[in-house]
């Protein structure tokens, strides 16, 4: 079974995504800030992140340059989820080494699809 990390500050987006990921197989573990995200990274790696971008203390960005950095998950695909929708966001997301980006709200469908795009 494959696993993602859901990695945002809203308790309601958590259980919106956890519940949709559930639904299509995957083993789904949240937490609600990047430091969380960090200790969480330490003794497990999922098969994807889905990561918000605007959290307090760290952004999702800054998470997804650290960890990009390190060899244990330079190669862990990331899906950035955000209410922020400029073209510039989605560009400076992936810049950042994010693998997609979706534009909250969404439908059920468009995360199922952009988690099938970014999983082998």
């Amino acid at each position: 079974m494959k696993s993602v990390l859901v990695v945002d500050d809203s308790r309601t987006e958590l259980k919106l995504m956890e519940a949709i990921l559930h639904q299509i197989g995957f083993r789904v573990a949240t937490v609600d800030n990047a430091e969380a995200a960090l200790s969480f990274l330490e003794t497990e790696i999922p098969d994807l992140l889905v990561l918000d971008v605007v959290m307090p203390d760290m952004s999702g960005f800054d998470l997804c340059r650290q960890l990009r950095a390190k060899p244990t998950t330079e190669k862990l695909p990331i899906i950035f989820c955000s209410s922020k929708d400029q073209e510039f966001d989605r560009f400076w997301a992936l810049r950042q080494g994010g693998n997609a980006y979706l534009t909250k709200p969404f439908a059920p469908h468009e995360l199922i699809e952009t988690v099938n795009t970014c999983l082998p």
